[in-house]
């Protein structure tokens, strides 16, 4: 059984900054790819930023200088620090991580967090 948990949501002011976490536990044989989505009120989810486990990084062009996405394989933890928040960044955060269970495991499977909310005021 996977579990992925995620925090570090909140309510701040326009220009400022979060740091949200997702931590992965469970039958975990190995992570590839990790990463963040978001969905805001009437609206698609959407891709925030996903990271690599060798490290590579991809952005939205939304989001591209204002969040850095980070990991730590060790504690199949990744992050997402969220700066120069704008009033349209508020949703619901997602975490997710491809992950194979068992080293028998065919492919990869993909998890997902149970959410963390943003609302930034303007």
């Amino acid at each position: 059984h996977v579990q992925l948990v995620e925090s570090g949501g909140g309510l701040v002011q326009a220009g400022g900054s979060l740091r949200l976490s997702c931590v992965a536990s469970g039958s975990i044989f190995s992570i590839n790819v990790m990463g963040w989505y978001r969905q805001a009120p009437g609206k698609q989810r959407e891709l925030v930023a996903f990271i690599t486990s060798s490290g590579g990084t991809i952005y939205a062009d939304s989001v591209k200088g204002r969040f850095t996405i980070s990991r730590d394989n060790a504690k199949n933890t990744v992050y997402l620090h969220l700066n120069s928040l704008k009033p349209e960044d508020t949703a619901v955060y997602y975490c997710h991580a491809d992950l194979r269970e068992y080293s028998y495991s065919l492919g990869f499977h993909r998890y997902w967090g149970q959410g963390t909310q943003v609302t930034v005021s303007s």
